[in-house]
Order: structure tokens, then C-alpha cells, then sequence
């Protein structure tokens, strides 16, 4: 059931439009006692979760007792992020979600069905794990909110997939990340449609139909004419019907098909929300689409001072490093650390060229920055950040298309988790 919906590829919504849509909908679901809010983190910001999230808390005042940050894998967010992205919400409210311990199993989707959704990809079943907390909350209502954007695990972000990745465990979200991987990210981003989707969607079915779950979806992104961030959509229900009309509107949104293969993408990592490769490789999924066959893709990332988030995932990923997906499953195979933790080793895998164009980071000049070896070990190329940014200023560039006083093009992106880019022969509708 849709509660409210508005969008178009013309809208453009400010917090005024979202508050009154959102409590439009919150109205129609009548008084409730006890809510959960499921946002998602601070590498999410501009979502406009954080508004919604404190409009909510202002709708429901002490009624909202708790806020659960769908962090997945991520770190717990800091005090100062919490205030910047939530505003006046109480920090008294706000759990941090533990993927490893806090996390029950409603139900586990049998390996035959993920076999073949997956096309043969994988053959096992996947756990339906999510926070204790909406199971033993006593909720009567949980309010997941997020932005509908193209994304390399499940071919469209959110929806379900906050639930089950967000609040999800390790299991799961190690088993759901792999069969992404395995089945191939270059046939599912900006699809809403997806065999992940297809196996979140059997789990929301079958397992979690009992949560009084709502969704609140937006549809954000980045003007090409103003460069500026514009919310274009807001949809809100509790259905697969909510999700979507997000999708197809992100389609729109944050999608762009160049009309040719790019030679060179450079790519800015705001330092506020990119501090590691698995947050920062976003560079290299939503691109690799669009990048030619010997193109470069230069990531330019000023805070870079790890590459996984968990301490666990980081030695892994310095352990074995990003080369390619055959090399990956034959690890998978031979290593029982990668297997058991296959979301590291999907990471490995999308974090990776396949040898079809180079990846340059450049790291900042701080003590704590990724150092030259440390790129290199992993496989990827290093350049001087001094060196590079005076080249390509961040500050000078816009986006898409530049010509360099040399002559020289490249395509500019200055925050690649807003989009998806391809040409034609790379992907189809």
C-alpha cells in the first residue's frame, strides 16, 4: 500500500515538501505506541534520512524511543555525525546495530531458490537475519528510511535491503554479498530486478510480513545544470510497489549513459564521508560501466586511511587484495578465512578492474593516510594527491566533461555513490 508518493525527473522537494508528505502518511497510519526508526548512516547523508528521520521524531515526540542506524558492516557513527545528519533528535535514542552479535534469524530462504534466481551462481541458502531489537522491541511500528539509488550489491539500494543489510548479520550479509559477486554487478546495478532482490523479497514474504514495517524512500541527486544535490522524489508504503516507483525514477535521476567509453574518470572522495577503499570503491563500481577497455580511473581521496571499515575485513583485504574475480573464487576455494567472510570477498571482487583499466588512488599527505605501499600491495596504482589535485582541481572541475588547458578530456564525478555511469554496449535497458 502507497501512503503518499510524489516525483518526477523535474521535481524538486525542499524540507517543507517532505515534511508535509511524510506526515500526510504518518497520519494515515493512525495514533501508534511505541516506533523504531531504521535510517541509514552517515555515508548515506545525502539522502535527506537524517531530516526525515528528526521530522519523525517530531511527529511521534517521546512515542519514537529508539533510532537504529542501519549501519551493515560500517563503524558506529560518532556523536558529531549523529548531531550534523539528525539535527535535534535525542542522542539518547540512537543503538548501534552489532552484525555480529545482535541479530536473530526469522527464517532462511532454501538453497534451490537462490540457485535459481542466481542462474547456478550459488547453490546454498541464505539466513534472514535482522537486529533483535524489531523482533523483541514490541514495536507497532518501524519506519526504514532511505534513498532508492543504483548500487553494486542488489542493483538498486534500499527497501528490503535496509532491513536485511542494515540491521542484517554476518551471515547473511557475508552470503548476500557473494551472490552478488558471483552472479555478476555489472547485470544488476540500476536494475530493480535482481536475483538479491528476488531472495530479500522471498525473505519479506515469508519471514518478516509480521514487522509493521513502512518504508520511506527518496530519489536524490545531482543537478547537471546547477551542480547542485536535488530531492526529486518521496514515496512512502509498505510494499514492493513503493520501492518501485523509486527505482524507476533513480533510473532517471542517477543514471547517465555517456555516448562513449571514457579514457579518463576522475573521481573526488568527499573527506567527510570516504575514509576507506570499501566505502570509496563505490569509485570504481559505479564507473567501470562507462570506463574504456585501457581507460584510468584517478581517485582523488583526501581521508583515505584504511580499506576496511572492520578490522577483520581490512586484514583481508590486505591479505589478498583486489585482483580480479577468477583469482577471487580460486581463494574462495583454497582459504577458509575468504570463506568465511564472503562479503569480504565480494568486495575483493568489485573493488577490482578485472584488468580492463587502472585504478590510481591518491590518498592525503597525513600520518594516518594509506601510504604508496600500502595502494600498491592491493593492487592498485598510487599518485601524489598534491600532484594530481593541482592537475585536476576538485574545486575547478565540473561535472561530466572537462577539456584540460593541455587538450586533454576527462569526465568528473564529484561523489560517486549519487550514480551509475555506462555507455550503450556496457548496459542495457
Amino acid at each position: 500500500m502507497i501512503l503518499y508518493e510524489t516525483g518526477s525527473k523535474d521535481t524538486e522537494l525542499s524540507a517543507e515538501h517532505l515534511r508535509v508528505g511524510l506526515y500526510q502518511a504518518l497520519s494515515k497510519l493512525g495514533p501508534r505506541k511505541k516506533v523504531l526508526a531504521i535510517p541509514p548512516d552517515y555515508t548515506r547523508f545525502p539522502s535527506r534520512a537524517g531530516e526525515l528521520t528528526e521530522m519523525a521524531w517530531n511527529f511521534y515526540g517521546d512515542k519514537l524511543t529508539d533510532v537504529l542506524p542501519a549501519l551493515g558492516t560500517h563503524t558506529p557513527m560518532t556523536d558529531q555525525q549523529i548531531s550534523h545528519m539528525f539535527g535535534e533528535t535525542p542522542r539518547s535514542i540512537f543503538r548501534d546495530h552489532d552484525w555480529r552479535n545482535d541479530v536473530v534469524t526469522l527464517g532462511t530462504v532454501p538453497a534451490e531458490f537462490i540457485k535459481e534466481v542466481s542462474e547456478g551462481a550459488v547453490d546454498y541458502s541464505w539466513p534472514a537475519q535482522v537486529n533483535k531489537l524489531l523482533v523483541e522491541g514490541n514495536f507497532d511500528l518501524i519506519l526504514s528510511i532511505g534513498q532508492v539509488v543504483p548500487h553494486e550489491v542488489v542493483g538498486m539500494a534500499n527497501y528490503n535491503k535496509n532491513i536485511f543489510v542494515g540491521t542484517g548479520g554476518s551471515e547473511g550479509i557475508n552470503k548476500s554479498h557473494f551472490i552478488g559477486a558471483a552472479y555478476g554487478m555489472e547485470k544488476m546495478m540500476g536494475r530493480a530486478d535482481t536475483p538479491v532482490r528476488k531472495i530479500f523479497n522471498y525473505a519479506s514474504d515469508n519471514f518478516s510480513a509480521h514487522l509493521p514495517i513502512v518504508y520511506i524512500q527518496t530519489v536524490v541527486g545531482l543537478n547537471k545544470l546547477t551542480g547542485k544535490l536535488q530531492t526529486y522524489g518521496l514515496y512512502i508504503g509498505d510494499d514492493f510497489s513503493v520501492f518501485d516507483k523509486a527505482a524507476k525514477l533513480s533510473l532517471l535521476v542517477n543514471f547517465e549513459m555517456v555516448e562513449k567509453p571514457l579514457k579518463k574518470v576522475v573521481v573526488w572522495l568527499d573527506p567527510s564521508e570516504f575514509k576507506s577503499t570499501w566505502l570509496g570503491n563505490k569509485s570504481v563500481y559505479r564507473t567501470r560501466m562507462a570506463l574504456a577497455d585501457g581507460g584510468e580511473l584517478i581517485v582523488l581521496a583526501p581521508a583515505l586511511i584504511e580499506f576496511g571499515e572492520d578490522k577483520q575485513i581490512d586484514k583481508l583485504i590486505r591479505k589478498y587484495g583486489y585482483f580480479g574475480t577468477s583469482h577471487t573464487l580460486k581463494l574462495v576455494k583454497e582459504n577458509e578465512d575468504l570463506q568465511g567472510s564472503l562479503g569480504a570477498a565480494a568486495h575483493l571482487i568489485h573493488g577490482s578492474s578485472e584488468g580492463r583499466f587502472s585504478i590510481t588512488y591518491c590518498p592525503g599527505k597525513d600520518e594516518k593516510n594509506l601510504t604508496k605501499q600500502e595502494i600498491e600491495s592491493v593492487g592498485f596504482q598510487w599518485a601524489d594527491y598534491d600532484e594530481m589535485t593541482s592537475k585536476y582541481n576538485p574545486e575547478k572541475l565540473k561535472e561530466g566533461f572537462n577539456t584540460m588547458p593541455g587538450g586533454e578530456e576527462i569526465f568528473y564525478i564529484s561523489n560517486p555513490a549519487l550514480g551509475l555511469w555506462a555507455y550503450r554496449e556496457r548496459f542495457e535497458y
